[in-house]
């Protein structure tokens, strides 16, 4: 397959974020037929409160370009691989965790399976997502609405996010 670039958000909430992000971004690098070219600043982002889930720490997000020879599936459980060797375990929806990996765009790709969305379907609500990648692909058209992501940023709430310094 030819390369092609995608974009992923990352995520943490549980440990020393900072250090497992960036040692889950080294570990894509290191995974063939993917390499990073792109990441995004870190942003500290309140967890979701939702009626049924306990409280949790703060996030620290991210959002990096990677260029893949993966199929979408392919490139979908290389990212579940890597969740799991930083300890993900997938026990409640949207509880605390070590490393979350969504892929969210692959190239121009419109996708629906049971196991696979791109666009990731809650993409475009979240501003945890939406202002790092505007960060690195601020032209990029997302394939089901036509807006650029820096368009889609500016639509969404950017309460309780702010860049993290390190």
């Amino acid at each position: 397959m030819q390369s092609v670039l995608c974009a992923v958000a990352l995520g943490s909430n549980l440990g020393d974020s900072q250090t497992i992000l960036k040692s889950a971004l080294e570990a894509l690098d290191r995974t063939p037929g993917i390499s990073v070219e792109q990441q995004s600043h870190g942003y500290l982002t309140k967890a979701l409160t939702l009626p049924d889930s306990p409280p949790q720490p703060d996030y620290l997000n991210q959002c990096a370009l990677l260029k893949t020879t993966l199929t979408p599936h392919e490139l979908l459980y290389a990212l579940l691989e890597v969740e799991r060797q930083f300890g993900r375990v997938r026990q409640q929806r949207w509880s605390a965790r070590t490393l979350d990996l969504d892929l969210l765009l692959f190239d121009d790709v419109i996708l629906n399976t049971p196991d696979l969305q791109i666009p990731h379907p809650r993409m475009c609500d979240r501003a945890f997502v939406l202002v790092p990648l505007a960060e690195i692909a601020p032209d990029w058209v997302e394939p089901v609405t036509g807006a650029t992501i820096a368009q889609l940023a500016q639509r969404v709430d950017h309460s309780g996010i702010k860049q993290a310094i390190f």
